[in-house]
Order: C-alpha cells, then structure tokens, then sequence
C-alpha cells in the first residue's frame, strides 16, 4: 500500500512538472536583459512607469501562430497574378461602391479638404479590413509582445540584423500602444487587431494612429474603431503627411523594348526621369503628357510579365505598406469603385 503510494505521488508530481514545464513553453520569459532596456526605453521615452509597464508585460501573451502569420504574409509568398484577386473581387468592388455612396458627403468633404480622392480612402478601408468587416482578432498587446520579444532569428548574419531591428520596431510598437490607451481613453486590454498589431478600420500602427489620427467628428477624441469621420480624416491625413500630390497620376503602363536587360531599381522612391527610364529600355505604353518622376514595378499578372511607371502617389500609397503589389491592388481598387459610381478615376 505504502508502495503503491509513493509511486503514485511520483507519478503526480511527474505530470505536474510537466504540466508546468508545457505551460512555461506555451508562455515563455522574455530575455532578462531584452525585458529591461524595453523598461528603461518605455520610461525614458514615453515616460511610462515601470511598474505600470511591468504589470501590462504580465498580462501579455506569447502566441505562435503569431510568429507563423508574420512568417508568410501574402506580399511575400504570392505573385501578383494569385495576390491580384484577393483584393479585386467583383464582391469587394460592389462593397467598396456601396460603403462610397452611404458615406459620400464625408468623403468628399475630406476629399476636398485634403486632396485625396474619395475611392482611395473607400480602397484602404477595403483591402485592410473589408470596409470594417475585419478588424483583427489578435488582442493588439499579445502580437506586439510577441512580434518585440520572441520574433525568431534566422543564422544569416544580415538577416539577423533585419530581425532585430523588427523586433525593437514591435518592442517600440507595445511602448506606444501602452501610451496611446492612456491618451484615447482605450482598453488596451480589450484593443483587437491584426497579427502585427494594426488596429481599426483602417490597420493603423500605435506609432501611426499616435502620429496620423484625426478627429474628423470634433468630439475631442481620435477614434479609429467606431467613428467613420475620424477614420476618413486619419487615413487621409497619413497620405498626405507622406507627399500625396492632389490630381497626379498613380501609376502608367510601360513596355519594355525587344531585348531589355531585367532593371529592378532601389527602393520604391519614384526617382527617375522618363527618360532615365527609356534608357534602360522602358517606354510608356501610350503618352502621358508629363514627365513626372517615377519607379519601374515589374509584375507577374496572369497574362505574363507586366511593367508599370510608379509616380509619387504611387509612393506614397507604398507608405501605409512598402509591398509593391498592395499599392496597386489599392489603386486598382480605387479605380473600381469609382468607375461604379460615376466618378472620374486617377490615372
């Protein structure tokens, strides 16, 4: 009986050590020395309280598929023929017309204010969140917790570099978010968004809603969840803090002439004179009547090979996401939606 006892007992404390020891993995420590200058960079910059953020890291939880979504995002795993339809669908067409037309007069209210066109703000709000039908499930404090301290590292020495420099921008991103809910009165806590930590109608970072928002609706608060007004004045106000020129063409066509070396140019910075760009051997398919700076964006489209002139709002769009592809899926968006409703589309 004794025996049988013991063994037992050993066997208890054998499956909770395990138990403890799962649960520790499934919610690791962040390192030390990692956890403390996080500590000393969120008092020193944000004037955050240590404890105040210590007690918010304890509420905060490590979440693999975090990690595995940020892992395979679909600007890097897709060409541009299968990332094309996931945004430019006959479906989110009509929505994106339908939400323009509810919403006309304060869209075009801070279309005329700002100078960015009514379809571009709807095609922002349709590719981030389906025009706020998806806003994220991810509690905002757990991705950036997850994305500052536990982002993993690869053995390539510049790709280490790159990912730590990605993990002092989450690490950055937690410090701001904890802030942002003491200035817009928020429930960090209850706050949801995508797996990188986006939030609102329009997937907004801490750092941009900090830095961007608006309060379109006058009601003394920046609120990008539930007021459609500021949600229309922040997304444009972020276009044109980073260089939207009002009337300016976004893309044009380009061919590239028979025998054309491959040219893929540095960075998405329109940069290049067209006739910097006819040297290489690329041409406008048909004449543009300008000759604004642009960068070359080469595609894979289902009919083949496409080649597009980027111009600064082309550049600009590339500012809420630097993938190539996203801007033209919301420029062709935009295209869209207001070719439905009788409005005059940018070039």
């Amino acid at each position: 009986m004794l025996v049988s006892m013991r063994t037992h007992l050993i066997r208890l404390s054998a499956l909770l050590l395990a138990v403890f020891t799962a649960a520790a993995a499934a919610n690791p420590s962040p390192d030390p020395a990692l956890r403390q200058a996080f500590l000393d960079h969120a008092r020193s910059e944000y004037g955050l309280p240590a404890a105040e953020v210590e007690a918010w890291l304890a509420k905060s939880a490590y979440r693999p598929s975090i990690v595995s979504a940020m892992s395979r995002p679909a600007e890097k795993v897709k060409p541009w023929r299968d990332y094309r339809p996931i945004f430019i669908s006959d479906k989110r067409i009509r929505d994106g017309q339908a939400f323009l037309a509810r919403h006309r007069d304060a869209l075009a209210k801070v279309e005329a204010d700002t100078g960015v066109p009514a379809e571009m703000i709807v095609a922002i709000i349709g590719v981030e969140t389906s025009y706020g039908g998806n806003t994220g499930s991810y509690p905002v404090l757990d991705a950036l917790y997850t994305l500052g301290f536990f982002y993993p590292v690869s053995g390539d020495p510049g790709q280490v570099e790159r990912e730590t420099a990605r993990g002092r921008f989450f690490r950055d991103e937690l410090a701001q978010v904890m802030l942002l809910a003491k200035e817009e009165n928020l429930d960090l806590a209850a706050l949801k968004g995508s797996y990188a930590g986006a939030m609102g109608y329009g997937q907004f970072m801490p750092s941009s809603y900090r830095a961007y928002a608006r309060d379109g609706d006058g009601d003394g608060r920046r609120d990008l969840f539930g007021s459609l007004d500021d949600v229309f004045a922040s997304i444009a106000n972020y276009f044109v803090a980073h260089g939207w020129q009002a009337g300016e063409p976004v893309v044009a066509l380009a061919r590239a002439d028979e025998g054309t070396e491959p040219f893929k140019p540095e960075g998405l910075e329109a940069r290049y004179s067209l006739a910097e760009l006819g040297e290489k051997g690329y041409r406008p398919a048909e004449a543009l009547g300008h000759d604004h700076k642009a960068t070359l964006v080469t595609l894979e489209g289902t009919g083949g090979t496409e080649h597009w002139f980027g111009f600064r709002n082309f550049y600009t769009i590339t500012r809420y996401n630097r993938s190539p592809m996203y801007a033209m899926a919301v420029h062709q968006l935009s295209r869209e939606i207001a070719a439905g409703t009788g409005a005059a589309a940018a070039p």
